[in-house]
């Protein structure tokens, strides 16, 4: 059952290409919205749920992916932006990861997020020795375009995490999240193995910055690198429950959409309704959605 669940992947690009016919702009945001969530708690798990490195710092990828896509949308095509937009957090994962990686546990977490910190300061610092303090962007494509883009990205993502679960690469790393030690005494290359799965685990993320920029239509350095983006992300992986490939697409329907409601239904009182529904969640519902669904399963 568990390994038809990448299936899920292609009904929802298939929900997001019918989408825009609807003619109801509102539907196209909210399944942009959902079908970013769902590629970049993906990217995520490709890290985090296989190694249990739990990172706060995607987004520093998603901020990079953006900053590119924004300096060269007006001076290049598309797919190239878009690519270039993926491959500059990939480099710069590359960069970082031996040394980020060489801590563990809480300490990895406090260093992901200094890091994320730390590059979202810098290009503020930038922009503002630049005098430019925002970009707007006017060349982006359709938000009907832009929707099968992320649709896609959400397909590639679910796809390329179930890939890293049921392969060699990631009995490797969920050898490392048993016992790090044991698998390195056993002759796991565990350095190697983290960087890739930190590698593959950023790339996403940059392309995902890059369509949300151009959905939005303007960039500033503080909103693109938002730690904010970060925890969602954690937030919804944990709600739909880190054991499976489902689990972030289950977290991040339910959290989008419930976000979505509460915001729609009590905007005064939204985070609020939000945080509280959060915490019973994470005190009852311990396992995550993935985690009911397969004890129901079991029962049934």
């Amino acid at each position: 059952m568990s390994a038809l669940w990448p299936l899920a992947g292609i009904a929802l690009a298939l929900l997001g290409v019918a989408a825009p016919f609807g003619g109801n702009a509102y539907a196209t945001g909210i399944a942009f919205q959902v079908a970013m969530w769902i590629a970049l708690a993906q990217s995520w798990s490709m890290l985090s749920a296989t190694t249990g490195y739990i990172s706060l710092g995607h987004a520093v990828f998603y901020g990079i992916g953006g900053y590119v896509a924004v300096l060269m949308v007006d001076a290049a095509p598309f797919p190239a932006v878009m690519l270039v937009a993926a491959l500059a957090p990939a480099v710069f994962a590359a960069v970082v990861g031996l040394p980020v990686l060489r801590v563990r546990g809480p300490y990895f977490v406090i260093l992901t997020y200094g890091l994320a910190e730390l590059v979202r300061h810098v290009v503020m610092r930038i922009e503002s020795a630049l005098g430019s303090f925002g970009r707007m962007i006017f060349s982006a494509p359709s938000p009907d375009a832009l929707l099968w883009w992320m649709v896609g990205l959400a397909v590639a993502a679910t796809l390329g995490a179930w890939a890293v679960r049921h392969s060699r690469f990631g009995a490797g790393l969920a050898a490392i999240r048993e016992d790090e030690i044991a698998a390195e005494t056993l002759g796991v290359p565990t350095a190697r193995l983290k960087l890739l799965a930190l590698i593959a685990s950023a790339t996403i993320p940059g392309a995902v910055g890059a369509l949300a920029m151009m959905r939005t239509g303007y960039f500033e350095p503080g909103q693109a690198f938002d730690p904010v983006v970060s925890f969602t992300i954690v937030t919804m992986a944990l709600v739909g429950g880190t054991d499976s490939v489902r689990g972030p697409i289950l977290g991040a329907i339910g959290f989008a959409l419930l976000s979505e409601a509460l915001w729609s239904n009590f905007p005064q009182l939204y985070m609020i309704v939000l945080g509280a529904a959060l915490i019973g969640f994470v005190l009852f519902v311990p396992q995550g959605l993935s985690g009911v669904l397969d004890r129901k399963g079991g029962r049934a």
